[in-house]
């Protein structure tokens, strides 16, 4: 160990990075991984002769970053090849912070990198299958996962799909729970991915990154490190320095022969197929060296030539084609366009090699763009949440056309997105392969990829590419060692700042890195629809305004009829009853494809106990008629009868989200408040971006004691959408229980003046200021802000009962805040009358006697009278 060479830091380097600000020391070489251990998890013996040891090389002909093993996912009675030795960790890794990084903004190697997206670390490209005799590395079958569950989270404890129930609802019976087959259940709408747009959808301000002049990025010295240097046959260490003397940049392994060259095949003036003006070298990698080039056909454009390092590399050949072909069949704005192929004699040997032809991409890497963001002490741990959201939704835009064009990416991590402009870009397509594809090598990332066994049985998949995006997002977020500790987890959310404050994101990310491929998102869309969410939620929260949208998946809640007044305000800032807080909660979405769809719409005018005999009198219901009878069922209060629909429904549509969403709703409206928050915990689990999810998670910490878990989730929900006025209720109903009667004001306050509830939230506000409050604890400007609200109510035309006895509440709490010896320090006036004795008890005569000529009962016309000559002003008559 020594101390780290930055200025300032006061870290001590281990395995070659300090273990403070992650970077290399300068001057030095990167060190190899500590023995016992490679970057992927795997042990490995002591013997550094052993081919397995972590100081052999990562693969044959690899360069910078050897991160990427190639993984089999062929039938299980074909072996996966193992391992060609362990890959060293990524540049600028510290042991428990596998965070890029390096000295003065760098990847940690002493070459020049690429401009943007040209920059090769050769990761895609990183060794070559060996024999299973040469590696301890064993893969092993993928454990079952529970998968009757729609989320990871295991805390507090959650229970399968139809956890006992009776038919009288009361919780005993038999589980009916069965495995799904598509956690994601029914998936939202969606538009085309073809089309380009904003970056964070014209929401976030995504700082841009200029253009970079191709002929600035030009190699002066186009050499490969001595320590990237191996033979292309056998892995094994080459070109290597003795004796002082530099190392052999061309011939021929010690180990078994083969010829081997690192040096560039094109210089500057050549010409490939009489077209490409060669201009020099721009960086190297796994598949060889990139070249700069004019395109005398085309304009003279920009292009870029990617050829082959070590032309005897047979699997690099198979590889390049490979990325050529895939490349070939894409067309999208946020994938590098490939133009050509083009083939040039070997100058040694006369051999033509080819090189892919390819859009000049100038920008840098989101790499390049956290390692610059650390080196110049802008922030420690990651690029702002909001931006790299903003990179994600962009991202799951092309990963989607892939999936869309059966193709998976495979490799998907920071240094394989540039951002040129306010465009991103996925560059390096080697690793793409086809859905259905069982033969060729896996191409992955360690620290991005899911587990070796998943890779093996079933292989890799959509939702295993899904996986590396959320691993991507975690990375680009903060700092973790996502190549050590964290291999195939994350840090639990209190020890990471970004996802203590925003609990949605934590909830997303946990959900698309599941260790379990069935809880994890199976489509780009639904993924990126749930993102955006949550990126409204971020934003709300750092802009102070809200960011609504429509939902695709719920209705509009069915918060009770305030609107006109009529509601008492006391009713409001009362909990609910179960069956009310039930009723509230919005509705999944009528599938429009369901062959009832039309008929459903007609009967939202029908009376629920008509819709349920027509609806139990149907001889081939579908699965949008189950889901109806049930939630008709729950609102009238036969619970138990809903379950049989429930069942019926996930038998034919296992694993659909709205089973378990009626399931949670039925233990709310019961009032089994413990039942329906684990139910609500796994719903936010699987939609973190959605908010009935959150209004009903709310709902039922706020039934079941968990009054702070409550108001944060109230709090969200309408910090983002302001159309979800009942959290606007029931923070404020929390916060008034919690006895801050500001904050209660305060939140009602924010209620739209538009809003068809803003009389309501007002009259509540009048209620909080004055009810229930101990005389010493009012004050002159209390009672003034009271009088105020209901007199904006009065100009804004709102009158009646409900605004008269809310109004006798003030003068009442004002005439007793006097008799206790309280003056005003000055005049002042309280609802058209002066806030002295005299003032109030006539205002308070008038007002009883005008709501006693209201009143259509008796008794009550006669306490009203009774209270008006009660106080009255005092006169000798």
């Amino acid at each position: 160990m020594s101390d780290c060479t930055e200025q300032g830091c006061t870290g001590v380097v281990r395995d070659g990075f300090c273990d403070v600000c992650g970077l290399e020391p300068r001057g030095s070489e990167p060190i190899a991984p500590a023995p016992g251990a490679s970057a992927s998890g795997h042990a490995f013996p002591e013997d550094p002769g052993r081919p397995d040891h972590p100081s052999r090389p990562p693969s044959p002909g690899s360069l910078a970053d050897p991160a990427l093993v190639p993984l089999f996912s062929g039938p299980s009675d074909a072996l996966p090849a193992p391992l060609a030795g362990a890959p060293d960790p990524p540049l600028g890794v510290v042991e428990g912070d596998d965070s890029p990084a390096g000295p003065d903004g760098t990847d940690g190697s002493d070459e020049t990198g690429a401009p943007g997206g040209l920059k090769d670390t050769g990761d895609s490209d990183a060794s070559v299958p060996r024999s299973s005799a040469d590696s301890d590395v064993r893969f092993t079958d993928s454990s079952a996962s529970d998968i009757s569950r729609i989320s990871p989270r295991s805390d507090p404890p959650r229970r399968p799909f139809f956890s006992a129930f009776s038919r009288d609802g009361s919780g005993s019976g038999s589980s009916t729970s069965g495995p799904t087959s598509s956690p994601s259940g029914r998936n939202s709408r969606r538009t085309s991915s073809s089309s380009r747009g904003m970056l964070g959808l014209g929401l976030v301000q995504v700082p841009p990154v200029p253009y970079r002049d191709p002929a600035t990025a030009i190699m002066s010295n186009p050499v490969v490190a001595e320590k990237n240097r191996f033979c292309g046959s056998c892995g094994e260490a080459v070109g290597r320095r003795r004796d002082n003397r530099p190392g052999r940049t061309e011939g021929f392994c010690p180990a078994c022969g083969t010829e081997f060259s690192f040096t560039p095949k094109l210089k500057k003036g050549d010409w490939v197929e009489d077209q490409y003006e060669v201009l020099g070298c721009l960086a190297h990698g796994g598949l060889g060296w990139i070249y700069l080039a004019r395109d005398h056909h085309v304009s003279d454009r920009w292009v870029v030539l990617k050829g082959l390092l070590n032309s005897g590399d047979a699997e690099a050949h198979k590889t390049a084609t490979a990325e050529r072909n895939f490349l070939a069949e894409v067309e999208h704005p946020n994938i590098v366009k490939i133009y050509n192929f083009a083939h040039h004699p070997d100058p040694k040997t006369g051999v033509p090699a080819g090189h892919i032809v390819m859009e000049y991409v100038g920008g840098k890497s989101l790499r390049d763009l956290i390692v610059e963001r650390r080196a110049h002490g802008a922030d420690t741990s990651g690029l702002p949440v909001d931006q790299v959201i903003a990179y994600g939704l962009e991202a799951l835009r092309a990963i989607g056309y892939l999936h869309s064009k059966g193709l998976l990416y495979c490799d998907f991590k920071p240094d394989n997105i540039i951002q040129s402009e306010e465009q991103i870009k996925l560059i390096d397509l080697g690793g793409v392969r086809r859905i259905d594809d069982m033969v060729n090598p896996v191409y992955t990332t360690p620290g991005y990829r899911v587990p070796e066994s998943e890779l093996r049985n079933p292989g890799p998949s959509v939702c295993s590419d899904l996986y590396s995006v959320g691993r991507t997002l975690a990375v680009l977020s903060f700092r973790f060692g996502f190549m050590r500790e964290h291999l195939h987890s994350l840090p639990p959310r209190e020890s990471v700042p970004v996802l203590a404050r925003y609990e949605s994101y934590d909830r997303f990310l946990r959900r698309a890195t599941n260790i379990q491929p069935d809880l994890r998102f199976h489509d780009a869309a639904e993924m990126a629809e749930q993102l955006t969410g949550v990126l409204r939620e971020v934003l709300s929260d750092i802009q102070g305004r809200p960011h609504p949208a429509t939902s695709t998946l719920f209705e509009p809640e069915h918060f009770v009829d305030a609107a006109s007044g009529g509601t008492s305000p006391k009713r409001l800032l009362t909990r609910p009853r179960p069956a009310d807080a039930a009723a509230a909660l919005p509705t999944p979405q009528v599938d429009p494809a369901d062959a009832a769809a039309g008929i459903l719409a007609g009967l939202s005018a029908v009376r629920p106990e008509e819709i349920v005999a027509t609806l139990e009198a149907a001889k081939a219901p579908s699965p949008e008629t189950r889901l109806m009878l049930a939630r008709t069922l729950i609102a009238l209060g036969r619970q138990g009868d809903a379950v049989e629909p429930l069942e019926a429904f996930g038998a034919r549509a296992p694993g659909d989200w709205r089973t378990y969403w009626y399931l949670a709703v039925m233990d709310l409206s019961l009032g089994r408040y413990e039942d329906a928050r684990a139910r609500f915990e796994e719903l936010y689990d699987h939609l973190p971006g959605e908010a009935a999810p959150k209004l009903g998670l709310a709902l039922a910490c706020e039934g079941s004691g968990a009054v702070d878990a409550a108001a944060r989730h109230f709090e969200t929900a309408w910090r983002t959408d302001r159309s979800y006025v009942s959290a606007a209720f029931g923070l404020a109903r929390i916060r008034l229980a919690q006895g801050d009667r500001t904050a209660a004001v305060d939140v009602l306050d924010t209620v739209p003046e538009l809003s068809t509830f803003f009389p309501s939230a007002q009259m509540a506000a009048v209620t909080v200021l004055v009810s229930d409050r101990d005389v010493a604890d009012l004050d002159e400007q209390v009672l003034v802000d009271a009088g105020s609200r209901l007199n904006r109510l009065r100009w804004n035309g709102l009158y009646g009962e409900a605004t008269d006895r809310l109004a006798v509440r003030v003068l009442e709490a004002a005439l007793a805040w006097i008799d206790s010896g309280r003056r005003p320090a000055r005049p002042a006036w309280l609802l058209d009358g002066p806030l002295d004795e005299e003032g109030l008890r006539c205002n308070l005569e008038r007002m009883y006697r005008g709501l006693a000529r209201l009143s259509t009962g008796r008794a009550d016309r006669h306490h009203l009278v009774d209270r008006a000559n009660c106080l009255r002003p005092r006169t000798w008559l």
